[in-house]
């Protein structure tokens, strides 16, 4: 395990359930100093450390969100205060767009399951607050408002982020409250439809020079009307965007991989290395991941998804 450090929510949550404030007091300050030493000079460096946590933790989800990633197991001790991705055992990488999606084994009622991170995220920096309440303000009353206020933030800052990076998915610099029902629409089709979450957005953007993937992607979408249309709403959208085509097809391509591990690939690199002793498919998947965004003559088979006869897929703790 490889961290900026290993103290998360948990360790906070491990004092408090002691009764031991002195402690978090302690490990705040020690926070602070060494993740945010900035936050020393804040008016209350306290209120300022969850804030700042806050914030990186809806960032940390929105680049989730973005690559169709599932952590998998978003319990407290696995969220980390420096808001990096730490102890992800069982997860896994989307194929087909589902808001439900869930791979680990553990999680039989979807808590974790992709569309909820950002709901899970917030209950999070709620427990997190909780610890910091004794820090905060000596005036009870007048700290749990500070509290309150700062994780009843966490919505607004995780959909303003989560808004930008879909808009930039799709090639545009902007996008407002009032057109984010543009975004759910595709999502909404993806979903209906099956579409390959990876693979649309990169045919989306190689349509911009490859009229041909026009015809490919109404294929994926099995020739919908509504996709049809929606087709259209972006191409209003991309003409009134402040950025032209090319700026466009480039933040297309800084957004969307053309590679993600891929369940069956990293399945495939598993098994060789432990039944046959053989770690060149484990070698070779990790070669195509260090250029996730750059497509490569020879690796379009890192690009599709799993075969029909590959079936559900379940990840475990530890794995």
């Amino acid at each position: 395990r490889v961290a900026a450090s290993h103290i998360r929510v948990g360790t906070f949550q491990y004092f408090t359930a002691r009764g031991d404030i002195e402690a978090v007091r302690v490990l705040a300050d020690y926070v602070i100093e060494r993740h945010y030493p900035a936050l020393a000079e804040a008016d209350n460096p306290y209120l300022a450390l969850l804030e700042t946590v806050i914030e990186r933790q809806a960032s940390l989800i929105t680049e989730w969100m973005r690559v169709g990633f599932i952590h998998g197991v978003m319990n407290t001790d696995n969220t980390a205060i420096a808001g990096e991705t730490i102890d992800y055992g069982p997860c896994a990488f989307m194929d087909k767009y589902n808001r439900e999606t869930v791979f680990s084994s553990i999680d039989h009622g979807g808590r974790y399951a992709f569309g909820n991170q950002p709901s899970i995220g917030y209950w999070n920096m709620a427990r997190f607050a909780e610890t910091l309440v004794p820090l905060l303000d000596d005036d009870e009353n007048q700290a749990l408002e500070m509290a309150t206020e700062a994780v009843h933030g966490f919505p607004n800052i995780y959909q303003d982020k989560w808004r930008l990076m879909m808009g930039q998915k799709l090639g545009l610099s902007a996008i407002d409250e009032m057109d984010a029902a543009f975004i759910y629409e595709l999502l909404d089709l993806m979903e209906a439809h099956g579409a390959d979450y990876t693979l649309t957005f990169r045919k989306l953007g190689d349509s911009l020079v490859n009229p041909k993937m026009v015809e490919e992607l109404k294929a994926d979408f099995g020739g919908s009307d509504e996709f049809g249309r929606w087709l259209g709403q972006w191409a209003q959208h991309r003409q009134l965007d402040a950025l032209d085509s090319d700026q466009q097809l480039t933040l297309m391509a800084s957004r969307n991989p053309v590679y993600i591990p891929r369940n069956h690939r990293v399945e495939e690199a598993l098994a060789a290395a432990v039944k046959d002793d053989d770690y060149g498919p484990f070698r070779q998947l990790q070669q195509v991941l260090e250029s996730p965004y750059t497509a490569r003559a020879g690796l379009e088979p890192y690009t599709e998804p799993p075969p029909a006869d590959f079936g559900p897929y379940r990840t475990f703790c530890g794995t």
